[in-house]
């Protein structure tokens, strides 16, 4: 059984909490984001940290109070320090180009492709095969960060995609005659 619930969320100076029944609203300098908790758990501000309560003796309890901790704790980081991820374009005529909150894509296909990127999310690209994405947001920037990876994933024999920086490829042995 996971204890994560047990812990309390700290939260940072410069970041405002407020609790009014099962929404939770976290406000700071990167944005403002609210959760809407489970009906059988409760969130407790005491002075700087965030606790919650739920009833040990119910699975359902249990199980609700480890992800929303998760989430709330996600969201304390994200409007006061933000998240971060880096796509990267390996192939031969592969690029990325950014224009507002447009992303235009060449990865090979008879057409660009154009990604509309959601409002909270920033994108950039510092070089033509690089994409950097940032939001407060993080199960926001994750899901566009897999889409825009969906479009063209690596391949397993050449490698060749739109992969996340720090993602490792493991090849293929190509057939032998």
């Amino acid at each position: 059984m996971s204890r994560i619930a047990n812990k309390p969320v700290i939260v940072p100076n410069g970041v405002t909490v407020t609790v009014q029944g099962n929404k939770v609203d976290v406000k700071g300098a990167k944005g403002e984001l609210s959760f809407q908790i489970h009906g059988s758990i409760k969130g407790v501000l005491n002075g700087s940290e965030l606790a919650i309560e739920f009833n040990r003796e119910s699975q359902e309890s249990r199980m609700h109070a480890g992800s929303a901790r998760a989430n709330i704790a996600n969201m304390v980081i994200g409007v006061s320090q933000g998240f971060e991820k880096k796509l990267t374009l390996v192939g031969v005529g592969y690029r990325a180009k950014a224009q507002g909150s447009m992303l235009s894509l060449s990865l090979g296909f008879s057409h660009p492709i154009d990604h509309e990127v959601p409002k909270g999310v920033t994108v950039d690209t510092p070089s033509q095969t690089e994409v950097i994405l940032k939001s407060s947001d993080k199960a926001l920037l994750g899901q566009v960060a897999a889409d825009i990876r969906s479009y063209r994933p690596p391949e397993p024999y050449k490698g060749k995609g739109v992969r996340y920086s720090d993602e490792v490829v493991h090849l293929k042995e190509t057939k032998k005659k």
